[in-house]
């Protein structure tokens, strides 16, 4: 766990010197409890305190406004880099209280004037400098931000240029009939793009000639509620799914028109996201406005029994997930109940190892029984916490972003190398 309990220190009473006083004391204090967020309170002696040693790394910072979607972009740095320090390039839009204050940021702090909330922001993964924008007006926009990564890739001062705006004109820009949130660039083919809005239409988008692209007039609709999340096969050029508060998952293929080739029911609440596993492209996460989450085998939706595993951890709506780029089983989720936890589906219930670590820790530990072995990491100190993504240059690094900030972590007991087989 990231944070554990502490009580505020109180005066003690003076002890003689002697060899057994800090043995006396050392028995005679109650093990410790491992606090479980969203179940158990916090007393009024009691605070919650940030354990430095959970961590690789951890940094925190805020952008002024708050910022509902980032995406991490690639750079020219090294493919697996695990040793310090890092660098990393980010691109975020700000949610603010007034229009025409907001903007793109482009960590180290260059901003990109924007108009209107940015709901969700994507860089497309074979030109990282090319950026996608969803903005609460309706509108999706295009940007060719490679000017201003140049920029902070050759100034050596972080500060300079770091609170002014550049307005720049989108290179590609098409109206939804209302806003939206779903949004994702293929993997497989540069420049292709989908977007769904709330009122159900998904649309796609495809590179024409020169900085241009055509986004086909007629939408792809099957859900009968509003699209809230879309994600590109990683292993078919043609392939996409997308999630709906209609409760379902529809499989699409742009070859056999504009209805799902395929669709199920994937909670009992909104489906607010999904994650499509890039190293086992049979494996699809979702996550629920309920808080539960859950692993899908599309292999077996034909059978009627895809679900592989359910989640109810979270006690309120999920709000990211996302497999890590680097292990096939672990998987990162975020929710309104201001938890990010990371999993691991490998691990399993040891019956006789937990036996045996219970027999050397129950003066010393009180941990609960029912927390699921899969379970690696809590991270908490954001408040309404919004998206987090796995770095794919960076093993084991995870930044999210929330109401009052953004974090960047790196757990202790996440792995930072790849795997020997290299998957």
């Amino acid at each position: 766990m990231a944070r554990s309990i502490k009580k505020p220190k109180k005066a003690k009473k003076k002890k003689t010197k002697g060899s057994n006083d800090s043995e006396a004391s050392s028995s005679s204090m109650p093990p410790a409890r491992v606090w479980q967020p969203g179940v158990d309170t916090v007393g009024e002696d009691e605070e919650l305190q940030w354990d430095p040693s959970a961590y690789n790394s951890y940094h925190a910072f805020h952008m002024g406004w708050p910022c509902l979607s980032f995406d991490i972009i690639q750079d020219t740095l090294g493919l697996v880099r695990t040793e310090f320090p890092h660098t990393v390039y980010v691109v975020a839009g700000t949610q603010a209280d007034k229009p025409s204050l907001n903007s793109i940021e482009i960590f180290k702090l260059r901003k990109v004037a924007h108009q209107g909330c940015i709901n969700r922001i994507r860089s497309m993964p074979q030109s990282p400098h090319i950026c996608a924008t969803w903005g609460d007006t309706g509108f999706v926009q295009v940007w060719d931000f490679s000017a201003h990564l140049n920029f902070l890739a050759e100034s050596t001062d972080t500060s300079r240029g770091g609170n002014s705006v550049a307005n720049q004109a989108p290179l590609s820009m098409f109206r939804h009939k209302d806003e939206g949130y779903a949004m994702d660039w293929s993997p497989r083919e540069a420049g292709k793009l989908v977007t769904g809005d709330c009122q159900n239409s998904i649309y796609l988008w495809e590179p024409a000639s020169g900085t241009k692209w055509n986004v086909d007039k007629n939408p792809f609709v099957g859900h009968t509620a509003s699209v809230e999340d879309l994600q590109w096969s990683p292993g078919e050029d043609c392939v996409f799914a997308s999630a709906s508060v209609d409760k379902t998952i529809a499989i699409w293929d742009t070859r056999l028109g504009k209805s799902p080739a395929m669709s199920f029911k994937a909670h009992d609440a909104d489906v607010n996201v999904i994650s499509w596993n890039r190293l086992q492209s049979y494996m699809l996460a979702s996550g629920s406005d309920d808080g539960s989450f859950s692993i899908f085998n599309l292999k077996m939706i034909k059978e009627g029994e895809p679900m592989l595993a359910h989640f109810t951890h979270h006690k309120h709506p999920i709000t990211s997930i996302e497999w890590s780029p680097h292990e096939d089983s672990v998987l990162a989720v975020s929710s309104a109940d201001h938890q990010l936890t990371i999993w691991d589906l490998a691990l399993e219930r040891d019956e006789e190892e937990e036996a045996e670590f219970k027999s050397q820790t129950e003066d010393k530990v009180d941990a609960p029984v029912e927390l699921p072995p899969q379970l690696l990491f809590v991270h908490q100190g954001q408040k309404d916490l919004k998206e987090l993504h796995w770095h794919a240059q960076i093993p084991g690094m995870i930044i999210s972003t929330a109401a009052d900030g953004f974090n960047v972590l790196m757990p202790s007991n996440v792995e930072r190398s790849l795997p020997a087989n290299g998957a």
